[in-house]
């Protein structure tokens, strides 16, 4: 079977001695144009980009990824504009991987064979359904599978060790340790070397499988978690992207700048 590109993007971080970095935006954020613009600029500096669906209640998201949202949303933006991105995005930058983040009920809506589909032309290379848990997810995930497309489970500081097997056992190219228990973009709570102590956990039980770490990962905290497979920065970016608007400065370009400073920290 072909290699997966997230899996090329992983080998390609490992041979540098790195961690794989991954950004995550919202589609649509601060608007169509600029959310393009922004992704192909930070794509230079990023092993993997995730790209969230706008979505008027992200439980799982802090305030910074809400209000991204909010933007997006105001702006108009639907699942089809998201697809629209990702094609522009892909047809640019070929061989970046892309993940795209988001709640079932958008899939549940849009039906999930459409979904997949959609996936599928638009070059997406992996799924993250935040609200749809394991087991649940088993036959969602077996039709990602059956398209080529990597369906990411998430494990969290309490999912218990026999639980633990049983995602890796299922999981495709990828998995999600969330930190800690809170939304995104809450401050770290709990030491680095907790983090670390829980994500050697899962490492332990399958080395192969690639495993990156997300919740509470900024400019301060990432050269601390530098020993994992990839990091996930998200809220930082978007909370970048407000201040940019707020000082009436491009977003682009403070993004990019800032997206630079997280490759060199991971170096």
């Amino acid at each position: 079977m072909k290699e997966s590109q997230i899996s090329l993007a992983f080998k390609i971080a490992k041979k540098e001695n790195r961690p794989a970095l991954l950004t995550y935006t919202v589609a649509g954020d601060n608007n169509k144009k600029n959310s393009l613009e922004i992704l192909k600029s930070i794509s230079n500096n990023v092993d993997i980009c995730e790209i969230g669906f706008p979505h008027n209640t992200p439980i799982a998201d802090g305030g910074q990824i809400q209000t991204s949202s909010y933007r997006a949303i105001k702006n108009g933006v639907k699942i089809n504009d998201v697809f629209k991105i990702v094609r522009k995005f892909k047809k640019i930058k070929k061989l970046k991987p892309v993940i795209l983040m988001g709640y079932y009920n958008m899939i549940f809506q849009y039906g999930e064979n459409n979904f997949i589909s959609m996936c599928r032309k638009t070059g997406v290379n992996g799924i993250i359904v935040v609200d749809l848990p394991y087991p649940e997810n088993k036959n969602f995930a077996n039709k990602c599978k059956k398209k080529s497309i990597s369906f990411i489970q998430l494990i969290s500081p309490t999912t218990s060790l026999n639980r633990i097997k049983k995602i890796i056992k299922d999981s495709h190219d990828m998995i999600y340790y969330i930190s800690m228990l809170s939304t995104t973009g809450g401050k770290l709570k709990v030491s680095s070397s907790k983090i670390l102590r829980n994500y050697n956990k899962i490492k332990k039980i399958n080395k192969n499988k690639n495993c990156v770490i997300g919740f509470g990962i900024t400019e301060k905290t990432i050269s601390k978690l530098k020993s994992a497979d990839g990091l996930v920065v998200g809220s930082a970016i978007c909370k970048e992207i407000t201040k940019s608007i707020s000082k009436r400065q491009n977003p682009v370009t403070n993004v990019s700048n800032m997206v630079k400073k997280l490759k060199y920290k991971t170096l």
